[in-house]
């Protein structure tokens, strides 16, 4: 038998900081996002949750003007 090759990642690629390569920079809406998306479904959005931490990584992005979406001030 061979192993499956599909991840499970939902037919979504890039994502994490895993490989090499360029990667886009978390935005405050994507944080934004994945908050409400993890709250609706019952997922821990407390410190150290996946939640946190991108909303911690849209913040450094936004005040450092990473996120090129006209949000730096």
């Amino acid at each position: 038998m061979t192993k499956n090759q599909n991840s499970g990642q939902g037919g979504k690629s890039g994502g994490g900081g895993g490989g090499g390569g360029k990667s886009t920079p978390m935005t405050k809406s994507d944080a934004s996002r994945i908050q409400s998306t993890q709250a609706t479904s019952g997922k821990d959005t407390g410190a150290g949750s996946f939640a946190a931490r991108a909303q911690s990584a849209g913040d450094k992005n936004a005040n450092s003007g990473q996120q090129g979406n006209g949000q730096k001030k």
